[in-house]
């Protein structure tokens, strides 16, 4: 029973990111900000694995492939995200591009994971993009920073490559000491960013602080223990179709704690793709 709600929390908590990304970005730099986060992520994981008495120091293959997996995921993917949303993508378009995700890897799961993605679950995939798409607006425009939305794509392109790459090695390493190695692949790549392309600063005001331990506790401990789980025990395609739902239930996130108006559209956009999921990952 438990197992069968992790998808539903992962999308409460997965969506809520997206809400305290921007007091994050108002008060450091996305790099920065990351580097931070990640450290205190990898910290935490090691002392739950030494906690619970789990084998931490593992093979070179474990290593190199869990390292590759963060970098992938924690560092291209989310600092992606973070930089478009800093030089002026807004997060609802940044979030559009990023929904490709379930499209492409469904494209991709047949052929490097050699899983059957059925006509049922295309279906599923656009309906579940439609309804982000309502939500969001589609509202493109003409005016957004050509390199924000190169790296929303960019983005894009690690995170579906992070979710095949996760599903093709299931290595046996306890889900803490994978996530604790992939939490120092993304400090690391944030890191050399750091010293090579940015201004690192941070302010450290409460709202900073609120939101950052919102992600760093909820989500990344949280969160995304929940998907590598799903993506373990799942296919990668029926598992990534629930990032459909990351966008509407943002939007009711906003709705409730950032004031932000909810219309017509929005909730008409909710139920497609809510239908979409249910179509998709449906036995």
């Amino acid at each position: 029973m438990m197992i069968r709600v992790f998808p539903l929390v992962f999308v409460i908590l997965w969506s809520s990111a997206f809400v305290t990304t921007k007091p994050i970005i108002d008060n450091s730099d996305p790099f920065t900000a990351l580097a931070f986060r990640f450290f205190f992520v990898a910290l935490g994981f090691l002392i739950f694995a030494m906690y619970r008495k789990q084998k931490i120091l593992t093979n070179k293959r474990n290593l190199i492939q869990s390292i590759l997996s963060g970098v992938l995921f924690h560092g291209i993917y989310l600092g992606g995200v973070f930089y478009s949303v800093s030089v002026g993508v807004p997060t609802g378009i940044a979030a559009l591009i990023v929904t490709l995700q379930p499209i492409l890897t469904n494209a991709l799961a047949g052929k490097f994971l050699n899983e059957d993605v059925s006509f049922k679950q295309w279906i599923g995939v656009i309906l579940g993009f439609l309804g982000a798409g309502l939500v969001l607006g589609f509202d493109i425009g003409s005016s957004l920073p050509a390199i924000g939305v190169i790296s929303s794509f960019v983005a894009l392109l690690a995170i579906t490559t992070s979710t095949l790459w996760q599903k093709k090695i299931s290595n046996n390493l306890p889900l803490s000491v994978s996530n604790m190695y992939q939490a120092i692949g993304g400090c690391l790549f944030h890191l050399i960013v750091i010293i090579f392309f940015t201004d690192p600063y941070i302010n450290f005001t409460f709202t900073f602080l609120i939101a950052i331990s919102h992600q760093i506790f909820l989500v990344s401990f949280g969160a995304f223990t929940i998907l590598m789980f799903l993506i373990r025990n799942s296919s990668a395609s029926k598992t990534v179709a629930i990032f459909f739902l990351i966008p509407p239930t943002t939007a009711v996130m906003a709705w409730l704690f950032l004031n932000e108006v909810l219309n017509n559209l929005d909730v008409i956009g909710f139920a497609v793709a809510t239908l979409g999921v249910y179509i998709a990952t449906r036995k």
